[in-house]
C-alpha cells in the first residue's frame, strides 16, 4: 500500500514535465500509475477468512499519529473504483484537451495526486491520518474545480465546494478526536471491533463525523455544492463527482455502520437525509436543461440512495449498497464522459440545441443507452442487480421497525421512478429527434469524436453489463464486508440477476411504467410546472449566509476597530486580561507557592529591569526609550545565566541585540519625539491596562507552575536528549529533534512574516540582490581615477559612500571583528548539539556580523559580504529543514528526528554524524536570510542622511544600483 501511494504521488510530481514534453499524449503515460495500482489491488485482493493486510510506519506514537494502513474488502472495492476509473479518466483526458494550455500540465498532476489521496483515505486505519488524506482531497478538489480560474463561475464553484467540505471536515475532525479520546484508540478497526457504549458524548461525536461524511457526499442540506462544481472540466466531473470524491462520505458511512447503525441519531441523519436527498435531487434534475446539470442532480439523488443502503446496518442491504456503489461509479462516470464528448463535438450541452444527435453519433448514443439503462435499473445491467437487491432487502430488514422499513422502501421506489424519468430525459435530450426533420445547427456542424475519445466511456458501459452477468462472482467478493454486519436472522442473499417473481419484480415494473409516464407527463406540461425557480433554494441560502457573515464581520469591525491604534490595542489587551483571569477564578486553583530571590545578584538585576521598564514609559525620546527597554531584555538573559540556562541566555542576548538594530533602523526615519498632536489621551486608563496585563501574565504563570502535579519534564530531558537525540545540549535537541515539527512551523511563519514586512516596506518595488561594487562604478565614484591607485581601503563598499558618512575607526574595527564573528558563528553552529549554541544562535551571530559590516560600509559593503539573495537563503534553509523529515524516514528514524550514522574519516578518525545537524543548518540559513532581508528593507538607503530623505524618495529609485 505504501508503494502504491509513493508511486501515485511521485507520478503526480513528474506529471508537468511529462505533459509539457509529450503534450496531451502524456496523459497515457500518467494513466500507467493508477493502472499499476489497480493491478496491485487485484493481486492482493483479501481472501475470505484471511486477516486484512496491514502496514504500519511509526511516526508520532505519543500523539497516535502512526501511519496505519489496512486493506480489507471495503477498501479493496473502493480502490478498484478509485484506480480503475482514474486510469480511464486519464486516458479520456488525452483526447479531451486538444489545446495545451499551461494549466493542463499541472492539471494532470493534480488528478493523479487526487487518486493517491483517495487511495490513502480508504486504506487508512488511523482516523487522524485518514483526516489528512480527507482534507488533501478537499484541497485538490478546489484546484481541479477551479481549473478555469479566469471565469467567475469556476472561482465561485471552487470556493463553494472548498468552504462546504472544509466545514464538514473540521466538524468530522472534532468528532474523531472525541471518539479517540473516549475509547483510547484512534484506529478504525479498534473502534468497529469494540464500539463505545451509547451516551451523550458518543452521540455528539457520531453526529459530527456524519456532518463531515454527508457534506462530502453532497447529502441535503450540503447538496448544493455538487451541481455548482459542474463548472469544472468534464474529466473532473467524471472522476471526482461520480466515482471518487463524493464516494468518500459513502465510504465512511459504510465503514462505521457496523458500530453505530443502531443509534437513533445515526438513523435520523443517514436514513432521513438520504431519502430526502434522493427525492429532492431527482426532482431537481427534471428541471434542468443542461446535460451536465441533469447528471449532477441525478448524482445527488443516487448518492442519497446509496447512503441509505450502506447506512441501514443490515448485511443484505449492505450487499445492495456495495453493488450500487460500483454500478453508480461505472454508469455515471461513463455518462459524464459522454457529455464531455457532446460538448467537445457540438459546442453545447443545452438539450434545446441538440436534436437528432443520435443519427450523427450512433456509437455514442449506444454507449449512453447502455449506461443509462444501468442508471434506470433495467435488466441485464449491474444497476438492475443493485436496485432489485435493494428493494427486496430493505423491505425485509430487521434493522428497522416494520413500519419504518416499508416506508423507506416506498420512498426508494418513488425515487427510482424519478430516476427512470430523468434518465429518459437525459437520453432524449441528448440524442432524441425532438420532432425535427433536420438536426439543429450545433449538431449539423459537429466534429465527430475519435474512437479513442469514445473508448473510456465504452469500457465503463460494457463493464456495467459484464458485471451483471458476473454478479454472483462479484457478490462473493462483497460478502466478507457484508458479514461484518448483522443479518437479523436472515440468510445472506447472494447477488444475482434473477431471484424469481416477488416484490422486487413488482417494484421494477412500477419503476419502468411510472418513470416513463412521469417523463411524458412533465414533457407535456413542462411550460406550466417549471415556470418559476424553486422557492427553497440551498444555493441562495448559502449566498445569504455568506452575505450575513460579511455584514456581521463589518458590524464587529466597525464597532471594535474605529481606526484608532490605542483603542484597538486597548480592546485586545483588555480581553486578554479579563478572559483568563475570569476563567482562572471561576475554576479550580492550586495554592500558590511563591519563591523569592536566591542571591543578591538576582535582586540587583531585577531592580535594574524594573527601573528600565519604568524609565521606558517616562522617556519621551523614542530612541532613548528603545535603548532603555533593551535593558530588560539583557536583564532576562542575565537571569537565565544565573539559573543555569546558558543556551537561553545566549539566545536572549543575541535576539535582543538584533532587535535593537531593527528598532534603530526604523526609528531613524521617524522624528525623535512624538508630536503633541500624536500623543493619545486617557493616560490613566492606559496605565491601568498596562499594569493589569503585566499582573495577568505573572498571575497565570504562578498558577500554572503551582498546578503541576507530577515530576517536571525537565528532569528527564537531559537523558532523553542524549539517548534519543544523540546530543548533550537538551535545549538544542529539543528544538531540532523532540519538537522539530514545531520549529519547522515556526520558521515557516517567520519566513511568511518577513516576506510580508519586506513587501509592505518596498510596496511596488521588486526585490533584487544587494548591489555590489564594480570597478567601473568605483572609478566613476573616484572621479575617473585608476581604481588601483594605491589607496588604503578597509572596506570595499565604503568607497561608494559619502565621505562625511564614513567612520575610519568603525571600518577598521569591522575589518578585524567580522572574521571573528564568522568563526564564532560557525563554532556555535557545530558545537550547539552538545554545548551552548546551535543553528539559531549561530545564525544570530552571523546576522550581527552582517549588521556590523552594513553599518560600517553601507549597502554596497553588504553586497560584498553576501552575494546571495535573501530569498534564496530563506527558501534554501526551509527546503533543507523540510527535507530532513524524509531523510530521517529512509534512515529508519521517525520523521524529523535524529538518525545517526558513523563515518571513519582520515585524520579525524571515528565521526558520528547526526541528521539533526542538517535541520539546524536550515535554521541557520533562515536566520541569516531573515537578517539580510531586514537590512534590505528596513535599512534601505541607510547611508543617505535623514535630512535628504523626503517624501519623494519613497518612490521607486531610478538609480540602477539602488536597492530594489
Amino acid at each position: 500500500m505504501i508503494l502504491v501511494l509513493i508511486a501515485l504521488f511521485a507520478s503526480a510530481l513528474i506529471s508537468p514535465p511529462i505533459i509539457k514534453t509529450l503534450g496531451a499524449r502524456g496523459f497515457y503515460v500518467l494513466a500507467l500509475a493508477p493502472a499499476a495500482g489497480l493491478a496491485w489491488v487485484i493481486a492482493h485482493w483479501p481472501a475470505p477468512g484471511d486477516p486484512p493486510r496491514t502496514e504500519t510506519i511509526s511516526w508520532i506514537p505519543s500523539l497516535s499519529m502512526d501511519i496505519n494502513l489496512r486493506f480489507d474488502t471495503l477498501a479493496a472495492v473502493m480502490s478498484v473504483l478509485i484506480l480503475g476509473v482514474g486510469a480511464l479518466v486519464l486516458v479520456y483526458c488525452a483526447n479531451y484537451f486538444d489545446e495545451m494550455r499551461r494549466r493542463v500540465a499541472v492539471f494532470g498532476g493534480e488528478l493523479v495526486a487526487f487518486a493517491g489521496a483517495m487511495f490513502g483515505l480508504v486504506v487508512s486505519d488511523n482516523t487522524l491520518v485518514m483526516y489528512v488524506f480527507w482534507e488533501a482531497t478537499t484541497v485538490l478538489s478546489f484546484m481541479l474545480v477551479g481549473f478555469y480560474g479566469v471565469r467567475a463561475t469556476s472561482r465561485r464553484a471552487a470556493t463553494q465546494a472548498l468552504l462546504v467540505t472544509t466545514f464538514g471536515g473540521l466538524a468530522m475532525l472534532v468528532g474523531l478526536i472525541m471518539l479517540g479520546q473516549h475509547t483510547g484508540s484512534y484506529l478504525l478497526s479498534d473502534l468497529i471491533a469494540d464500539p463505545p457504549a451509547a451516551g451523550v458524548l458518543v452521540d455528539v461525536a457520531v453526529v459530527l463525523i456524519l456532518v463531515g461524511a454527508l457534506s462530502k457526499s453532497a447529502i441535503v442540506p450540503f447538496h448544493f455544492w455538487l451541481p455548482g462544481a459542474m463548472a469544472a472540466p468534464t474529466p473532473v466531473s467524471a472522476y471526482l463527482h461520480a466515482a471518487a470524491m463524493v464516494k468518500a462520505g459513502v465510504y465512511l458511512v459504510a465503514r462505521l455502520a457496523p458500530a453505530f447503525a443502531p443509534m437513533l441519531s445515526w438513523q435520523i441523519l443517514v436514513i432521513g437525509l438520504g431519502v430526502t436527498t434522493m427525492i429532492l435531487g431527482g426532482w431537481r434534475s427534471l428541471r434542468e436543461l443542461d446535460l451536465k446539470l441533469i447528471l449532477a442532480f441525478g448524482t445527488v439523488s443516487q448518492l442519497g440512495f446509496i447512503t441509505v443502503l450502506v447506512g441501514i446496518g443490515d448485511a443484505n442491504v449492505a450487499m445492495a449498497g456495495l453493488a450500487m456503489v460500483v454500478a453508480h461509479a461505472m454508469f455515471k462516470a461513463c455518462l459524464f464522459m459522454v457529455v464531455g464528448i457532446i460538448d467537445h463535438s457540438t459546442g453545447t450541452r443545452d438539450i434545446r440545441k441538440l436534436a437528432r444527435l443520435g443519427h450523427r453519433l450512433p456509437v455514442l448514443a449506444a454507449i449512453s443507452a447502455v449506461a443509462g439503462a444501468s442508471m434506470a435499473g433495467l435488466p441485464f445491467t449491474f444497476g438492475f442487480v443493485g436496485k432489485e437487491t435493494a428493494f427486496g432487502s430493505v423491505w425485509d430488514t430487521g434493522a428497522l421497525t416494520p413500519t419504518l422499513r416499508h416506508l423507506v422502501d416506498v420512498v426508494l421506489l418513488l425515487g427510482s421512478v424519478i430516476t427512470f424519468a430523468y434518465t429518459t430525459r437525459f437520453l432524449w435530450g441528448a440524442f432524441g429527434r425532438k420532432v425535427r426533420n433536420l438536426p439543429t445547427r450545433a449538431v449539423a456542424r459537429l466534429e465527430p469524436p475519435t474512437a479513442m475519445f469514445q473508448a473510456p466511456p465504452a469500457v465503463l458501459a460494457v463493464a456495467g453489463v459484464i458485471a451483471a452477468f458476473a454478479s454472483g462472482w462479484i457478490g462473493g467478493l462483497f460478502e466478507p464486508y457484508a458479514r461484518s454486519l448483522p443479518a437479523y436472522g436472515e440468510d445472506l442473499e447472494h447477488l444475482a440477476q434473477w431471484h424469481g417473481f416477488g416484490l422486487p419484480v413488482v417494484f421494477s415494473i412500477i419503476v419502468v411504467v411510472g418513470g416513463a409516464a412521469l417523463f411524458l407527463i412533465l414533457r407535456a406540461i413542462r411550460a406550466h410546472v417549471f415556470v418559476h425557480p424553486p422557492r427553497l433554494n440551498a444555493d441562495r441560502i448559502y449566498d445569504g449566509t455568506l452575505r450575513g457573515a460579511d455584514a456581521l464581520s463589518l458590524w464587529v469591525t466597525r464597532n471594535t476597530q474605529r481606526g484608532s491604534l490605542p483603542i484597538t490595542q486597548g480592546v485586545i489587551l483588555s480581553t486578554a486580561v479579563l478572559l483568563p483571569v475570569t476563567v482562572l477564578f471561576l475554576g479550580q486553583r492550586q495554592t500558590l507557592r511563591l519563591r523569592g530571590f536566591d542571591t543578591v545578584e538576582e535582586i540587583v538585576v531585577g531592580f535594574a529591569m524594573v527601573a528600565a521598564a519604568v524609565a521606558t514609559v517616562i522617556l519621551r525620546n523614542r530612541l532613548a526609550g528603545v535603548l532603555t527597554l533593551g535593558v530588560t531584555g539583557y536583564g532576562s538573559g542575565a537571569l537565565f545565566a544565573m539559573y543555569g540556562a546558558p543556551d537561553l541566555a545566549l539566545t536572549q542576548i543575541l535576539v535582543e541585540s538584533l532587535t535593537l538594530v531593527v528598532f534603530v533602523l526604523v526609528l531613524r526615519k521617524l522624528p525623535p519625539e512624538a508630536a503633541p498632536s500624536q500623543r493619545t489621551r486617557h493616560r490613566p486608563i492606559r496605565i491601568v491596562i498596562a499594569i493589569a496585563f503585566g499582573a495577568m501574565l505573572v498571575l497565570v504563570g504562578l498558577f500554572a507552575a503551582a498546578a503541576r502535579s507530577t515530576e517536571p519534564l525537565h528532569v528527564y530531558l537531559g537523558d532523553a536528549a542524549y539517548e534519543f537525540g544523540h546530543g548533550a545540549n537538551a535545549v538544542n535537541v529539543l528544538l531540532v529533534d523532540i519538537r522539530a515539527w514545531d520549529t519547522l512551523g515556526e520558521v515557516s511563519v517567520l519566513i511568511v512574516a518577513a516576506t510580508g514586512v519586506a513587501s509592505m516596506v518596498f510596496r511596488s518595488r521588486r526585490f533584487g540582490i544587494v548591489p555590489r561594487v564594480t570597478e567601473s562604478a568605483l572609478a566613476e565614484r573616484r572621479g575617473g581615477d585608476d581604481p588601483s591607485a594605491g589607496r588604503t581601503t578597509w572596506l570595499r563598499g565604503s568607497e561608494m559612500r559619502d565621505p562625511s558618512q564614513r567612520s575610519l575607526i568603525l571600518e577598521a574595527t569591522t575589518r578585524l571583528v567580522f572574521p571573528t564573528l564568522v568563526v564564532l558563528s560557525a563554532y556555535f553552529f557545530f558545537a550547539g548539539h552538545n554545548a551552548p549554541g546551535g543553528g539559531f544562535a549561530g545564525g544570530l551571530v552571523m546576522g550581527l556580523a552582517l549588521v556590523l559590516r552594513y553599518l560600517a560600509g553601507g549597502r554596497y559593503e553588504l553586497g560584498e559580504a553576501v552575494r546571495v539573495e535573501a530569498g534564496t537563503l530563506l527558501g534554501g534553509g526551509l527546503a533543507i529543514s523540510a527535507t530532513t523529515a524524509t531523510v530521517s524516514l529512509f534512515l529508519g528514524a521517525p520523521a524529523l528526528s535524529s538518525a545517526v550514522f558513523d563515518l571513519h574519516l582520515p585524520i579525524f578518525g571515528e565521526f558520528h554524524l547526526v541528521t539533526a545537524l542538517f535541520f539546524d543548518l536550515g535554521i541557520y540559513l533562515i536566520v541569516v536570510g531573515l537578517t539580510l532581508d531586514i537590512l534590505r528593507s528596513l535599512g534601505a538607503r541607510l547611508d543617505v542622511p535623514v535630512t535628504d530623505v523626503s517624501d519623494d524618495d519613497r518612490a521607486p529609485a531610478t538609480d540602477p544600483m539602488e536597492v530594489k
